[in-house]
């Protein structure tokens, strides 16, 4: 009997995932840049919100990444009244003003308290 050539099989084509099959539609994974851009805020303020009121981001090696749907989700529930969120949000907008000392003190004295304990 004959002896017949079997020829290796042709390979198949190597699949290549489209783009947004991987990394998801354009646009959707956002760097702290891109992200502080989006939410028209500081890159410190956004590590802030990260950090204070819950903003989800992942680190990434040294790198911040954002998931866009996430924080438009995030931005769509706001924090509890009371919560500790809400009061660091508040408290975090003092911190830097120049006039929060002297309307406290202002404050004391039109409810007929010292404005410090020295003052008792």
């Amino acid at each position: 009997m004959p002896r017949t050539h079997k020829s290796k099989p042709e390979p198949l084509p190597e699949h290549k995932p489209q783009e947004y099959m991987v990394n998801g539609p354009s646009g959707e994974v956002l760097t702290l840049a891109d992200a502080a851009a989006y939410l028209r805020l500081s890159e410190a303020d956004v590590l802030r919100l990260v950090d204070e009121q819950g903003l989800p981001a992942r680190r990434l090696a040294n790198e911040w990444r954002f998931l866009k749907a996430a924080i438009q989700q995030w931005l769509s529930i706001p924090p509890a009244r009371y919560s500790k969120e809400a009061q660091l949000a508040v408290i975090g907008s003092w911190k830097d003003d120049l006039y929060v000392e002297e309307e406290l003190k202002k404050i004391m004295k039109q409810r007929g308290r010292p404005a410090s304990e020295d003052e008792s």
